[in-house]
């Protein structure tokens, strides 16, 4: 979300007024990977990019296995990663979450089935719900080569499934160096459940994990 220039990093947090949002993003009931190679690792890291990170690191935060969720900046330079230059749209950064995870308990396969079903919708260009912008775009960042595989075949799968009314814009992207955001963009929604960004775009989404996937939802 596009936050105006305030005095301090709490103001943005708690004191910015608010214009009503658009609906949250829809929500899609996506097949499980055939591709998903299990690891008995006991920790991992993934970086996803669909939109505003508030939203996607609500969603992660709440799915069995996530050890972690770090909301950051991708895909551009070091010095690029601060949230006013990456809100210009021309760094190259992507607003994402840095997710550490058990793959014991949930799979790199199982988060991306979560991520194209109620994360993002993968066939809008740079834009997620009232935010648009490359800074906004869909977009995975695989870690090591299995991940990169399984993602790649995912993608396959859902396109030749034709599981979305329009093609498939999720671009999958070399990874980079991920920088944390500000210490007031990190677990946003958890400590601002009645702000009305959240409320409008980010609540749909944790409620339609806990809806499709009961199984994967913790509290």
């Amino acid at each position: 979300m596009r936050l105006p220039v305030l005095a301090t990093a709490a103001a943005a947090a708690i004191g910015l007024a608010v214009v009503a949002a658009p609906a949250a993003e829809p929500v899609f009931k996506a097949p499980p990977a055939k591709l998903d190679p299990r690891s008995d690792a006991p920790t991992e890291t993934a970086v996803f990019a669909g939109g505003c990170f508030w939203g996607v690191q609500g969603v992660y935060s709440h799915v069995k296995g996530v050890k972690g969720t770090v909301s950051g900046y991708t895909g551009g330079a070091q010095k690029d990663a601060e949230y006013e230059t990456v809100s210009s749209g021309t760094t190259g950064h992507a607003e994402s979450v840095k997710v550490t995870f058990d793959p014991r308990v949930v799979s790199y396969g199982q988060l991306l089935r979560i991520y194209f079903s109620v994360v993002a919708d993968p066939t809008r260009l740079n834009a997620q719900g009232p935010d648009e912008g490359t800074q906004y775009r869909s977009a995975l960042f695989p870690q090591n080569a299995r991940q990169l595989a399984v993602a790649k075949a995912y993608v396959a799968q859902l396109s030749a499934a034709h599981v979305y009314a329009r093609p498939i814009v999720t671009r999958i992207e070399r990874a980079q160096g991920f920088y944390p955001a500000e210490t007031y963009h990190q677990d946003f929604y958890a400590l601002n459940p009645t702000y009305p960004y959240i409320v409008a775009n980010d609540r749909p989404k944790v409620e339609a994990l806990k809806r499709l996937y009961p199984l994967s939802y913790k509290a």
